[in-house]
């Protein structure tokens, strides 16, 4: 992992016991009546967390909360976040009510070598969203190293996550390093044949996503609802299915620049149809060239997944984000749990690399039981989809200097 500094590099630098190690977690989790309804994030963070602590430094961890307007909000507390950590690591965390000041630096002094403490969130200061300076200034006092293993929020240039890097020896997390090395694994220095699956809904929140990839992957398959502006672009009539009629040129213009870059498009050649969107609608598989004018396309057909699982067959890598189907709403989930469980079974094999990311992707791999089996699956949303663009993230840069 070129140009970042690890743990392992750390460790190498300096003692542990007694050093106060500032680590960036995204502990941003999905919260319900006050309960976590998905600790993902928290499972990945513990290893960074729990070494560190191993070796007598005291944790200090910062976090933002949900969307708080620079002022604090109790309902964006990370209280009841902190407690929720401690089965996770194995040891006690305790809560300092604010991040910077009096309070965190008082809070920090009486935590013990090895000891954990969660800081609360970051998004509390104005200054945080806004990447002051003097408020990086202020959260680099309470430590003496950073660790970033919040990935997640590497594509925001926040205080916490790009300005803290420039004021202390800084160093990539557990999860932040594992994250990296799929990423690279997948796009940055792939083996070929490379297969990119792409779905979704619409092709305009995707532009950039797919201008990257035909100049990076051999093969890029398209689904989901943007498949059909595609689809329609070629001439095809669609009938009532999701499309963008104002991004036909947009279309054209990347099946052109794929063309040009050596990239295989595979669209759908047969697809399911229905009368109306609800689970168990009564369906049928057409050819995209008899779509009738009454029914929406929700699915791919059997004949376009024998084709795709032909392309898996031969691939060393597959970097997948956005399911081929309305996978939400059975029977339209089939084509999606059919090509990730292919993915998965190819990994499981050694056959090939896969990584994947993405919320709504996450879930299909779920549904579908493929997680488990894929080389990685990231959790991190936004800054999955903006490294998959080709965007440089902030708080990785930040770490390179």
């Amino acid at each position: 992992m070129a140009g970042h500094k690890t743990l392992d590099d750390l460790f190498l630098a300096v003692g542990l016991k007694g050093l106060r190690v500032l680590v960036r977690a995204d502990l941003n989790v999905p919260m319900a009546e006050g309960r976590i309804t998905d600790a993902t994030r928290i499972e990945r963070v513990a290893s960074t967390i729990t070494e560190l602590a191993d070796r007598g430094a005291k944790v200090i961890v910062l976090s933002h909360f949900g969307r708080p307007k620079g002022a604090p909000e109790a309902k964006y507390s990370l209280a009841p976040v902190a407690a929720a950590l401690e089965p996770f690591i194995g040891r006690k965390a305790s809560f300092a009510s604010d991040c910077v000041g009096e309070v965190a630096q008082k809070a920090i002094d009486a935590l013990p070598n090895g000891g954990v403490i969660v800081l609360e969130n970051t998004r509390f200061h104005a200054g945080e969203e806004q990447n002051d300076d003097a408020f990086a200034k202020a959260l680099a006092e309470n430590g003496n190293v950073y660790v970033n293993d919040a990935f997640s929020c590497a594509h925001r240039a926040h205080a916490s996550t790009e300005a803290i890097a420039h004021e202390l020896p800084s160093y990539a997390g557990r999860a932040m390093e594992e994250e990296l090395r799929a990423l690279d694994a997948a796009l940055g220095n792939p083996t070929h044949p490379v297969i990119a699956i792409v779905g979704g809904a619409k092709v305009s929140t995707k532009i950039s996503l797919l201008g990257n990839l035909v100049k990076k992957v051999d093969t890029l398959v398209i689904g989901g609802g943007m498949a059909n502006t595609f689809l329609a672009a070629q001439g095809k009539k669609v009938g009532k299915s999701l499309c963008e009629h104002d991004l036909l040129d947009t279309a054209r213009r990347i099946l052109a620049n794929a063309r040009s870059a050596n990239c295989e498009i595979v669209l759908p050649t047969d697809v399911v149809v229905a009368a109306e969107f609800k689970p168990n609608a009564a369906a049928q598989t057409v050819s995209v060239d008899a779509v009738p004018n009454d029914k929406m396309i929700l699915d791919v057909g059997t004949d376009t997944l024998a084709y795709i699982a032909g392309r898996l067959e031969t691939a060393k890598t597959v970097v997948w984000n956005g399911p081929l189907g309305a996978f939400e709403t059975p029977p339209f989930d089939q084509g999606t749990v059919a090509a990730a469980r292919q993915v998965a079974m190819l990994t499981k094999m050694g056959a090939l690399i896969s990584v994947a990311g993405g919320g709504d992707t996450v879930a299909a791999l779920n549904e579908a039981g493929a997680t488990e089996d894929f080389t990685y699956v990231s959790a991190a949303g936004g800054a999955f989809l903006e490294w998959m663009e080709g965007v440089e993230l902030p708080g990785v840069a930040a770490l390179e200097h």
